[in-house]
């Protein structure tokens, strides 16, 4: 009498389609995420962040070490002036509070005015906006020091005014106003204008970044 071999039981067939379901499933996802990142403009790289030593709010040391393997956002102001830098503070709260809790990106805020910008004098002005200092770094230190890094790495200009041309006292500086979005290998891979008759922040500007960020992160 010929044996006849048993089928596999029901569970084991049952396995098998659900892992290839499973697995066809994790392709067409991963497929259509391609496909979405292809059609989008790439972000290139427009250079390197070199190394620093500046002071936070809390009076401590910070370096590039403090800020790699991160992405985050950088501007520049000075806290005695009423013009733009207000502006581009509450801006900056904006996209505090639009980045999502579990997203490790950092802001960061150079002082173009160190003499007077003290580690006290600018953690006054960060609470004074809302900023979560776990993610909001506020930065002072010598103007060299300053100037390495934001003119010579992340395209952040500032002049001083002639005190023959200085409006009101404290007309000092004049500034760039934009966002720069550096990557988590210290890569300066954007540049956001946030101010001007053609600058839309709620509805073009800000969307734009948070999208950017968002991208930066999930590369490698």
């Amino acid at each position: 009498m010929t044996d006849i071999p048993a089928r596999p039981p029901r569970a084991i067939w049952v396995g098998f389609i659900l892992f290839f379901a499973l697995l066809a499933l994790a392709f067409c996802l991963w497929f259509f995420q391609a496909m979405r990142q292809a059609g989008q403009p790439q972000l290139g790289v427009l250079g390197p962040v070199v190394d620093f030593s500046l002071t936070n709010q809390d009076n401590r040391d910070v370096s590039l070490a403090d800020l790699t393997n991160q992405v985050w956002v950088a501007d520049i102001i000075f806290t005695r002036w009423a013009g733009p830098c207000p502006r581009m503070t509450a801006q900056m709260k904006s996209l505090q509070e639009a980045l999502p809790k579990n997203s490790g990106a950092k802001l960061v805020t150079l002082t173009t005015d160190p003499e007077f910008d003290t580690p006290e004098v600018l953690k006054r002005y960060g609470q004074r906006f809302g900023a979560d200092f776990n993610r909001w770094t506020f930065l002072t230190g010598t103007k060299e020091g300053i100037a390495g890094l934001a003119a010579g790495s992340l395209k952040l200009g500032s002049t001083p005014v002639a005190p023959t041309d200085q409006k009101n006292a404290a007309d000092l500086f004049i500034h760039t106003t934009i966002f720069v979005l550096v990557d988590k290998h210290a890569r300066l891979r954007g540049i956001f204008e946030t101010g001007g008759e053609d600058v839309n922040w709620e509805n073009s500007v800000r969307p734009k970044l948070f999208a950017d960020i968002r991208r930066l992160e999930r590369e490698p």
